[in-house]
């Protein structure tokens, strides 16, 4: 791993996160972890089932504490937070996409952004329809503001979740398997909507089996049982 310097954005020292399991028996999801990404980073995280890849990412997110380790993200020591800081802190500064949208069903397309943007507070009140219409025109679905979840496709709610984890303007943007249940033509689209993160200097750390989105990436680490296997700079990303 590269050395710490005051551009890294996501710092983790020797991370490990150990799970309970029944009969009292453990399982080491993590088992020492050490990772710096600077800010405007692109990193695309590869590995099998059960290699760790979405437990590393609930780590930076803080959605889990590591077990042992210490993990800063956006200027903050994790580990030192409570639950109340850390949900103040996640809301303004990470922005997460998860697999299977979870998107707030009986709210509409704009109020699931409205919501995000009512819980932090970063947004000026005044501001925040505009800025939710806004979002929806940047993931092209400006027509699609009023309806509920259920009546847009996989790949219209991945891109409203996609706008939700955008609300607060966050720094870093995670996002689990983004488009492991899209089809390819849907995959390619919101593919390019994450390259146009960097544009605006996002930082990106995406987990993902999908070998098109990784050869995106500025840099791709590949994980296995708990461990970062191979971390490789992909100059072409760059291009």
């Amino acid at each position: 791993m590269t050395a710490s310097n005051e551009a890294d954005i996501i710092r983790l020292d020797d991370a490990a996160k150990v799970f309970g399991g029944r009969g009292g028996q453990s399982f080491p999801a993590l088992r020492g972890v050490s990772l710096r990404v600077p800010a405007g980073d692109f990193i695309a995280v590869l590995g099998k089932s059960g290699s760790g890849k979405s437990t590393l990412l609930n780590l930076i997110a803080g959605i889990d504490r590591p077990s042992s380790g210490e993990v800063h993200v956006a200027g903050a020591d994790l580990n030192r937070l409570n639950e109340n800081k850390m949900a103040v802190w996640r809301g303004r500064n990470v922005g997460v996409v998860f697999q299977f949208f979870q998107l707030l069903p009986t709210l509409t397309v704009e109020e699931n952004i409205l919501l995000a943007m009512d819980f932090v507070g970063k947004i000026p009140k005044s501001e925040r329809r505009t800025r939710a219409r806004d979002l929806l025109a940047l993931v092209g679905l400006n027509d699609q503001a009023a309806k509920l979840p259920a009546a847009l496709s996989g790949g219209q709610q991945q891109r409203a979740a996609i706008a939700r984890a955008l609300a607060n303007d966050p720094p870093i943007v995670l996002a689990d398997e983004p488009t492991g249940n899209l089809d390819s033509e849907t995959s390619a689209a919101v593919a390019e909507l994450f390259h146009g993160l960097i544009e605006q200097r996002k930082t990106l750390l995406i987990v993902t089996h999908d070998e098109k989105l990784a050869s995106r990436a500025h840099r791709v680490i590949r994980l296995k049982d708990g461990l970062i296997a191979d971390s490789q700079a992909n100059g072409a990303a760059r291009g």
